[in-house]
């Protein structure tokens, strides 16, 4: 075993030597730094060996152009995150259930693991600026926060989105949703409503608004404004932006807020906030109360809590913006929300599509429930959506989609 690591370290540095002479880059040249890895196994166990050489190319080779110890969980298709509380302790979690696994790093791997990350990113994690998030290549999402925030040790998250719906019915056959409601969010989409995806931590946010997404047509313009990337769709006409911290010297920085206002001077038909967290939930709204068709993310338990915190995060965005008046905007400007959770097995499922009529009373605003998941599925309840007339517009029979005689195919 230690003969084995000892001509690992040599091939490893012989190879780094060479990636230095022919000046290429570890991870955008993956194959010819694969191939000299082989040449340089090759040549040192020409007369044979026991150790396992295959084994050897690629674990060299995840040292030089991936991450380590860490690379056989970026290429496991079924670890949704990777997370390090301490470099003797790396979980990962997989179908919405945490494990523990055997890697044991030493604090210099963490960081040069962290370093490596960031290289492409433009963001920067020094005691002036103890967290980060950046987007790495494979469109995964790091978040790092290192002492004197942590007790001790750096804490890194990696979430990955091993789920990539192309429209709101890819989700129909993971269990999201079931087919009925898939139809009608469709629609809701495609007729231009303001749509809220509301939910907890992992509840797949992101993953739901990428597939409604998916529905906008294509001859729309969408103009997507996040804190990080992590949209990802197939649109002809689509322009991501995201926000940019402040530079050493405190100048630079772009916020939300910034983005939302750019967004709409470049002439969106449809603009996407990938969350709101604080006073861009203002610009959201006048945005959506101007009649421009939206879609954003919001972190709550549920859609009502969704609503009455929509009520009160634009009262961050100045002291000079009343309650009086976000209120009867939240309640015009906002079309629906859907409410998305995990279940105790890990599912993600939506758990309930609200709409909103448009009316407040004592200051409450007033929500019609269209489908709810109330323990068997998600089932279809009483509720309308407002604006029918935008779907006879677009030439969909609302009372059919809602009404629907016959079982749509779907899970319940």
């Amino acid at each position: 075993m230690e003969s084995g690591r000892i001509d690992s370290h040599i091939i490893e540095s012989r190879v780094r030597e060479q990636i230095r002479t022919l000046d290429l880059d570890p991870v955008m040249d993956s194959a010819q730094v694969l191939h000299l890895i082989q040449e340089s196994v090759s040549d040192l166990f020409a007369g044979g060996s026991i150790i396992d050489v295959p084994a050897l190319v690629i674990e060299i080779h995840h040292q030089i152009s991936g991450y380590g110890p860490l690379q056989k969980f970026f290429d496991d298709p079924t670890v949704e995150e990777i997370w390090i509380n301490e470099p003797s302790r790396v979980f990962i979690a997989r179908g919405g259930r945490s494990e523990l696994t055997g890697v044991i790093l030493v604090p210099e791997q963490v960081r040069e693991l962290v370093e490596r990350m960031l290289r492409t990113s433009g963001r920067r994690l020094d005691l002036s600026q103890p967290f980060v998030d950046a987007v790495l290549s494979d469109g995964s999402r790091l978040h790092v926060v290192i002492p004197e925030i942590t007790q001790k040790h750096w804490s890194v998250n990696i979430r990955r989105f091993i789920v990539r719906p192309k429209t709101i019915f890819d989700l129909v056959s993971l269990g999201t949703l079931n087919q009925q409601a898939a139809t009608f969010l469709d629609a809701a989409v495609k007729c231009g409503l303001n749509i809220v995806v509301a939910g907890g931590t992992q509840a797949g946010k992101t993953t739901l608004l990428n597939a409604l997404l998916g529905c906008v047509p294509h001859h729309e313009r969408i103009i997507s404004c996040e804190e990080v990337f992590e949209i990802h769709i197939d649109h002809p006409d689509w322009i991501a932006m995201q926000t940019r911290d402040a530079s050493l010297e405190g100048t630079g920085e772009i916020p939300l807020r910034r983005l939302v206002r750019e967004a709409l001077r470049m002439r969106p038909t449809r603009l996407i906030v990938g969350e709101v967290r604080q006073g861009e939930s203002l610009d959201l709204l006048i945005a959506m109360n101007s009649g421009m068709p939206s879609l954003s993310t919001l972190h709550a338990n549920s859609a009502r809590e969704a609503v009455t915190k929509l009520c009160t995060l634009p009262l961050l965005a100045g002291a000079n913006i009343p309650g009086d008046f976000v209120v009867p905007t939240v309640a015009g400007a906002v079309d629906l929300v859907i409410h998305a959770a995990t279940d105790p097995s890990g599912q993600r499922r939506i758990t309930e599509i609200s709409g909103l009529t448009g009316r407040v009373e004592n200051n409450i605003v007033e929500m019609s429930t269209i489908f709810k998941d109330e323990g068997a599925g998600l089932a279809r309840k009483g509720g309308y959506p407002p604006h029918p007339e935008r779907f006879v517009a677009h030439g969909f029979d609302l009372t059919s989609i809602l009404y629907a005689q016959k079982p749509l195919h779907g899970v319940a």
